[in-house]
Protein backbone atom coordinates (compact mmCIF):
# COMPACT_ATOMS: atom_id res chain seq x y z
CA UNK A 1 0.00 0.00 0.00
CA UNK A 2 2.68 2.29 1.14
CA UNK A 3 4.39 1.94 -2.33
CA UNK A 4 0.90 3.04 -4.16
CA UNK A 5 0.42 5.50 -2.25
CA UNK A 6 3.68 7.37 -3.33
CA UNK A 7 3.24 6.22 -7.38
CA UNK A 8 0.02 7.79 -6.52
CA UNK A 9 1.40 11.24 -5.00
CA UNK A 10 3.85 11.02 -7.80
CA UNK A 11 1.28 11.09 -10.30
CA UNK A 12 -0.90 13.90 -8.44
CA UNK A 13 2.12 16.29 -8.33
CA UNK A 14 4.12 15.33 -11.57
CA UNK A 15 0.84 14.86 -14.03
CA UNK A 16 -1.98 16.44 -12.39
CA UNK A 17 -0.10 19.23 -10.94
CA UNK A 18 -1.98 19.86 -7.98
CA UNK A 19 -0.27 22.34 -4.90
CA UNK A 20 2.00 21.80 -2.44
CA UNK A 21 -0.47 21.57 -0.01
CA UNK A 22 -3.23 19.29 -1.68
CA UNK A 23 -0.29 16.72 -2.19
CA UNK A 24 0.13 17.02 0.97
CA UNK A 25 -3.74 16.34 2.34
CA UNK A 26 -3.98 13.43 0.09
CA UNK A 27 -0.50 11.88 1.21
CA UNK A 28 -1.40 12.38 4.74
CA UNK A 29 -4.75 10.81 4.51
CA UNK A 30 -4.19 7.95 2.40
CA UNK A 31 -0.90 7.59 5.08
CA UNK A 32 -3.21 7.26 8.12
CA UNK A 33 -5.84 4.77 5.80
CA UNK A 34 -2.32 2.41 4.93
CA UNK A 35 -1.85 2.63 9.09
CA UNK A 36 -5.24 1.45 9.80
CA UNK A 37 -4.45 -1.91 6.87
CA UNK A 38 -1.60 -2.58 8.58
CA UNK A 39 -3.50 -3.06 11.61
CA UNK A 40 -6.17 -5.62 9.86
CA UNK A 41 -4.08 -8.67 9.32
CA UNK A 42 -3.96 -9.44 5.85
CA UNK A 43 -5.44 -6.58 4.16
CA UNK A 44 -2.45 -4.71 3.44
CA UNK A 45 -2.34 -4.65 -0.01
CA UNK A 46 -4.50 -2.85 -2.25
CA UNK A 47 -6.42 -5.76 -4.48
CA UNK A 48 -7.14 -7.50 -0.58
CA UNK A 49 -9.39 -4.23 0.22
CA UNK A 50 -13.00 -4.01 -0.23
CA UNK A 51 -15.81 -2.04 0.87
CA UNK A 52 -16.47 -3.25 4.31
CA UNK A 53 -12.69 -2.99 5.01
CA UNK A 54 -13.47 1.12 4.00
CA UNK A 55 -16.57 1.25 5.68
CA UNK A 56 -14.56 0.27 8.74
CA UNK A 57 -11.91 2.30 8.60
CA UNK A 58 -14.83 5.36 8.56
CA UNK A 59 -16.37 3.79 11.11
CA UNK A 60 -13.81 4.16 13.25
CA UNK A 61 -12.71 7.67 12.02
CA UNK A 62 -16.25 8.95 13.36
CA UNK A 63 -15.06 8.83 16.72
CA UNK A 64 -12.52 11.85 16.17
CA UNK A 65 -13.28 13.66 13.01
CA UNK A 66 -16.01 15.76 11.14
CA UNK A 67 -18.30 14.73 8.84
CA UNK A 68 -16.46 16.97 6.29
CA UNK A 69 -12.95 15.85 7.54
CA UNK A 70 -14.33 12.04 6.54
CA UNK A 71 -15.75 13.02 3.25
CA UNK A 72 -12.34 14.32 2.68
CA UNK A 73 -10.37 11.09 3.77
CA UNK A 74 -12.77 9.18 1.68
CA UNK A 75 -12.07 11.49 -1.39
CA UNK A 76 -8.53 10.85 -1.03
CA UNK A 77 -9.04 6.78 -0.51
CA UNK A 78 -11.45 6.77 -4.04
CA UNK A 79 -8.82 8.57 -5.63
CA UNK A 80 -5.92 6.56 -4.96
CA UNK A 81 -8.44 3.53 -5.98
CA UNK A 82 -9.26 5.20 -9.10
CA UNK A 83 -5.61 5.00 -10.11
CA UNK A 84 -4.86 1.97 -9.20
CA UNK A 85 -7.60 0.53 -11.29
CA UNK A 86 -6.51 2.69 -14.03
CA UNK A 87 -3.06 1.46 -14.16
CA UNK A 88 -4.47 -2.30 -14.16
CA UNK A 89 -3.70 -2.88 -10.51
CA UNK A 90 -6.97 -3.53 -9.64
CA UNK A 91 -10.03 -5.01 -11.53
CA UNK A 92 -12.23 -3.10 -9.28
CA UNK A 93 -12.79 -0.29 -7.37
CA UNK A 94 -14.11 -1.29 -3.79
CA UNK A 95 -14.70 2.62 -2.80
CA UNK A 96 -17.04 2.98 -5.17
CA UNK A 97 -19.90 0.95 -3.01
CA UNK A 98 -18.84 3.35 -0.14
CA UNK A 99 -21.35 6.61 0.40
CA UNK A 100 -20.05 10.26 1.41
CA UNK A 101 -21.42 10.96 4.34
CA UNK A 102 -23.15 13.78 4.37
CA UNK A 103 -21.68 16.93 5.39
CA UNK A 104 -22.87 19.01 7.79
CA UNK A 105 -24.38 22.74 6.47
CA UNK A 106 -22.57 25.48 8.40
CA UNK A 107 -22.64 29.13 6.92
CA UNK A 108 -19.34 30.34 6.44
CA UNK A 109 -18.58 33.10 9.40
CA UNK A 110 -17.32 36.28 8.73
CA UNK A 111 -16.83 39.79 9.84
CA UNK A 112 -19.16 43.26 9.35
CA UNK A 113 -17.58 45.86 8.42
CA UNK A 114 -17.33 47.36 11.09
CA UNK A 115 -15.14 44.68 12.57
CA UNK A 116 -12.85 44.42 9.19
CA UNK A 117 -12.51 47.95 9.11
CA UNK A 118 -11.30 47.51 12.79
CA UNK A 119 -8.95 44.52 11.95
CA UNK A 120 -7.25 46.27 8.53
CA UNK A 121 -6.69 49.50 10.87
CA UNK A 122 -4.82 47.84 13.82
CA UNK A 123 -1.26 47.71 12.29
CA UNK A 124 -1.02 51.42 12.74
CA UNK A 125 2.89 51.60 13.70
CA UNK A 126 5.53 52.31 11.15
CA UNK A 127 8.63 50.30 10.50
CA UNK A 128 7.91 47.51 7.57
CA UNK A 129 6.57 45.31 9.64
CA UNK A 130 3.61 46.68 10.51
CA UNK A 131 3.65 48.53 7.09
CA UNK A 132 3.47 44.48 5.78
CA UNK A 133 0.91 43.64 8.29
CA UNK A 134 -1.58 46.31 6.91
CA UNK A 135 -1.01 45.07 3.44
CA UNK A 136 -1.42 41.72 3.87
CA UNK A 137 -5.01 42.38 5.94
CA UNK A 138 -6.03 44.78 3.08
CA UNK A 139 -5.01 42.86 0.28
CA UNK A 140 -6.58 39.46 1.56
CA UNK A 141 -9.81 41.59 2.07
CA UNK A 142 -9.41 43.60 -1.22
CA UNK A 143 -8.34 40.61 -3.37
CA UNK A 144 -10.38 37.93 -1.71
CA UNK A 145 -7.47 35.81 -2.66
CA UNK A 146 -6.46 32.55 -0.77
CA UNK A 147 -3.36 32.88 1.44
CA UNK A 148 -0.92 30.28 -0.85
CA UNK A 149 -1.69 32.74 -3.76
CA UNK A 150 -1.01 35.63 -1.70
CA UNK A 151 2.63 34.22 0.06
CA UNK A 152 2.99 32.82 -3.59
CA UNK A 153 3.37 36.37 -4.98
CA UNK A 154 6.13 38.36 -6.61
CA UNK A 155 6.33 42.23 -6.49
CA UNK A 156 5.85 41.75 -10.54
CA UNK A 157 2.72 39.88 -10.27
CA UNK A 158 1.46 43.12 -8.43
CA UNK A 159 0.17 46.09 -11.40
CA UNK A 160 -0.34 49.11 -8.40
CA UNK A 161 -0.93 51.25 -11.25
CA UNK A 162 -3.47 49.67 -13.44
CA UNK A 163 -5.27 48.29 -9.87
CA UNK A 164 -4.77 43.77 -10.63
CA UNK A 165 -2.86 41.36 -9.44
CA UNK A 166 -1.76 38.17 -10.75
CA UNK A 167 -2.42 35.32 -8.60
CA UNK A 168 -2.10 31.27 -8.87
CA UNK A 169 -4.78 29.25 -7.66
CA UNK A 170 -5.38 25.71 -7.54
CA UNK A 171 -3.91 23.39 -9.87
CA UNK A 172 -2.16 26.09 -11.03
CA UNK A 173 -4.41 28.12 -12.59
CA UNK A 174 -3.97 31.69 -12.87
CA UNK A 175 -6.27 34.50 -12.66
CA UNK A 176 -6.52 38.09 -12.46
CA UNK A 177 -7.84 39.94 -9.76
CA UNK A 178 -8.81 43.73 -8.62
CA UNK A 179 -6.55 45.48 -5.72
CA UNK A 180 -8.61 47.72 -4.15
CA UNK A 181 -7.78 51.73 -3.07
CA UNK A 182 -6.61 50.78 0.25
CA UNK A 183 -4.95 47.82 -0.52
CA UNK A 184 -2.83 49.91 -3.26
CA UNK A 185 -2.17 52.02 -0.60
CA UNK A 186 -0.83 49.93 1.63
CA UNK A 187 0.92 47.81 -0.98
CA UNK A 188 2.83 50.73 -2.21
CA UNK A 189 3.53 51.90 1.22
CA UNK A 190 5.35 48.59 1.99
CA UNK A 191 7.45 47.84 -1.06
CA UNK A 192 8.78 51.90 -0.70
CA UNK A 193 10.11 50.63 2.80
CA UNK A 194 11.80 47.92 1.33
CA UNK A 195 13.19 49.89 -0.67
CA UNK A 196 11.23 48.76 -4.19
CA UNK A 197 12.46 45.86 -4.42
CA UNK A 198 12.87 43.94 -7.99
CA UNK A 199 9.89 42.00 -10.42
CA UNK A 200 11.25 38.78 -8.89
CA UNK A 201 10.97 39.32 -5.41
CA UNK A 202 8.30 37.93 -2.85
CA UNK A 203 5.66 40.25 -2.77
CA UNK A 204 5.56 39.77 1.66
CA UNK A 205 9.01 38.91 3.50
CA UNK A 206 9.24 37.87 6.88
CA UNK A 207 11.38 39.15 9.55
CA UNK A 208 14.51 37.17 7.98
CA UNK A 209 13.60 38.62 4.51
CA UNK A 210 12.53 34.95 3.50
CA UNK A 211 9.09 34.59 1.86
CA UNK A 212 6.31 34.83 4.07
CA UNK A 213 4.72 31.38 4.52
CA UNK A 214 1.17 30.81 5.48
CA UNK A 215 1.50 30.03 9.20
CA UNK A 216 2.71 33.15 9.61
CA UNK A 217 -0.14 35.04 8.55
CA UNK A 218 -1.98 33.09 10.57
CA UNK A 219 0.07 34.60 13.19
CA UNK A 220 -0.42 37.99 11.68
CA UNK A 221 -4.10 37.74 12.18
CA UNK A 222 -4.19 36.56 15.32
CA UNK A 223 -1.93 38.93 16.76
CA UNK A 224 -3.95 41.98 15.53
CA UNK A 225 -7.82 40.43 16.34
CA UNK A 226 -5.81 40.31 19.78
CA UNK A 227 -5.48 44.05 19.36
CA UNK A 228 -8.96 45.04 18.45
CA UNK A 229 -10.57 42.61 21.15
CA UNK A 230 -12.42 40.45 19.03
CA UNK A 231 -13.39 37.28 21.20
CA UNK A 232 -14.34 35.14 18.20
CA UNK A 233 -11.42 33.25 16.54
CA UNK A 234 -10.82 34.51 13.19
CA UNK A 235 -8.71 32.73 10.37
CA UNK A 236 -6.93 34.33 7.11
CA UNK A 237 -9.43 32.55 5.67
CA UNK A 238 -12.37 34.57 7.05
CA UNK A 239 -11.51 37.65 5.15
CA UNK A 240 -11.94 35.74 1.86
CA UNK A 241 -15.61 34.77 3.49
CA UNK A 242 -16.10 38.41 4.15
CA UNK A 243 -14.88 39.44 1.14
CA UNK A 244 -17.07 36.99 -1.01
CA UNK A 245 -20.22 37.98 1.66
CA UNK A 246 -19.80 41.49 1.36
CA UNK A 247 -19.27 41.78 -2.77
CA UNK A 248 -22.94 39.77 -2.52
CA UNK A 249 -24.69 42.00 0.00
CA UNK A 250 -23.75 44.93 -2.31
CA UNK A 251 -25.15 43.06 -5.36
CA UNK A 252 -22.50 41.45 -7.49
CA UNK A 253 -23.26 38.85 -9.44
CA UNK A 254 -22.68 35.16 -8.09
CA UNK A 255 -21.05 34.76 -11.02
CA UNK A 256 -18.56 37.10 -11.07
CA UNK A 257 -17.90 36.08 -7.44
CA UNK A 258 -17.02 33.14 -8.63
CA UNK A 259 -14.68 34.31 -11.04
CA UNK A 260 -12.63 36.65 -8.42
CA UNK A 261 -12.47 33.68 -6.09
CA UNK A 262 -11.15 31.27 -8.54
CA UNK A 263 -14.08 28.33 -7.82
CA UNK A 264 -13.86 25.09 -10.62
CA UNK A 265 -17.76 25.33 -9.80
CA UNK A 266 -20.20 27.92 -9.26
CA UNK A 267 -21.64 25.53 -6.38
CA UNK A 268 -18.72 26.36 -4.44
CA UNK A 269 -19.99 29.90 -4.28
CA UNK A 270 -23.59 29.01 -3.64
CA UNK A 271 -22.72 28.84 0.20
CA UNK A 272 -22.10 32.28 -0.13
CA UNK A 273 -25.60 33.08 -0.69
CA UNK A 274 -26.54 33.18 3.14
CA UNK A 275 -27.56 36.91 3.76
CA UNK A 276 -28.40 38.48 7.12
CA UNK A 277 -31.68 38.96 8.38
CA UNK A 278 -31.79 42.41 8.05
CA UNK A 279 -30.65 42.23 4.60
CA UNK A 280 -33.61 40.04 3.68
CA UNK A 281 -35.84 42.41 5.69
CA UNK A 282 -34.84 45.53 3.58
CA UNK A 283 -35.07 43.29 0.44
CA UNK A 284 -38.47 42.14 1.22
CA UNK A 285 -39.45 45.94 2.16
CA UNK A 286 -38.18 47.24 -0.82
CA UNK A 287 -39.75 44.58 -4.01
CA UNK A 288 -42.64 43.09 -2.28
CA UNK A 289 -45.98 44.94 -3.18
CA UNK A 290 -47.61 43.69 -0.27
CA UNK A 291 -45.06 44.65 2.24
CA UNK A 292 -46.02 47.87 3.40
CA UNK A 293 -49.79 48.53 3.85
Amino acid sequence: MKSAIEQFCCYLETERNVSVHTLAAYRSDLTQFAAFLAEQKGQGAPELVDHLTIRHYLAKLHRLHTKSSIGRKLSAIRALFRYLLREGRLARNPAELVGTPKKEKRLPFHLNIDQVTALVDAPSATGELPLRDRAVLETLYSCGIRVSELTGMNVGDLDLEGGLARVLGKGGKERIVPVGSCAREALAAYLVERGNPAASAPLILNARGGRLTRRSIGRVVDAHMLLIATMRKVSPHTLRHTFATHLLEGGADLRAIQELLGHASLSTTQKYTHVSIDRLMEVYDKAHPKARS
